[in-house]
């Protein structure tokens, strides 16, 4: 049986490993396979396919089962959550714990943190220096003032500040993701040139 897992950046290599420790302790015939949900709550899923066919698991704990000599496509059922998760207690153990998210807000027009947001910085930075191996992902975001493509380059300009302000504080910059949403994904939905400052912001996801 061939199996590809389609899965978020980060969670795409925790999914594999949970899938081959399970099938490394299945005592069933064939191949079998169980979709567990990720730390963050993020859809994933798995095809499973055999010679005559595939299944695609997108729900928690949904199971896929190739018995050895069946014909046909994979057999989809539900697993019982509680008992894959005592079989499998060290593999739910060594998970990383979910991700911490902050948000970080601008004054008007430019890259400077409101007084508040400084302090935030700080706990984000704390809370990704506590992780063993953590990174962190900066996503830049403006309010409607101005023009679209002004905004996309604001956005990126108030990501990077963010991320320049993490590596003076001696976080690696290799463990710095940073993207410019600019006017999308608004945190309040406004019209086009409304000054809102809740949208002037920058979230920080630590991982």
């Amino acid at each position: 049986m061939k199996m590809t897992v389609n899965t978020s950046r980060g969670a795409s290599l925790l999914a594999a490993a949970l899938t081959a420790w399970l099938l490394a302790a299945c005592s069933t015939p064939g191949t079998r396979v169980v979709l567990l949900p990720q730390a963050d709550g993020k859809p994933s899923a798995v095809v499973v396919r055999a010679k005559d066919g595939e299944e695609i698991l997108s729900q928690p704990y949904q199971r896929a089962t190739a018995s050895v000599g069946a014909k046909g496509a994979p057999v989809v059922d539900k697993a019982d959550e509680a008992k894959v998760q005592a079989e499998n207690k060290p593999l739910f153990e060594m998970r990383p714990p979910p991700p911490q998210r902050y948000t970080v807000y601008f004054e008007l027009g430019g890259t400077v943190l409101t007084p508040a947001s400084l302090q935030i910085m700080t706990e984000a930075l704390a809370a990704a220096q506590a992780r063993s191996g953590g990174d962190i992902v900066v996503t830049g975001h403006t309010d409607t003032k101005g023009a679209g493509d002004q905004n996309d380059q604001l956005s990126r300009r108030r990501a990077q500040e963010v991320v320049q302000l993490f590596v003076e504080r001696q976080f690696p910059a290799n463990r710095i993701e940073a993207v410019g949403r600019g006017e999308r994904d608004l945190a309040v939905p406004t019209a086009d040139e409304v000054d809102e400052p809740r949208n002037r912001r920058v979230t920080i996801e630590v991982r």
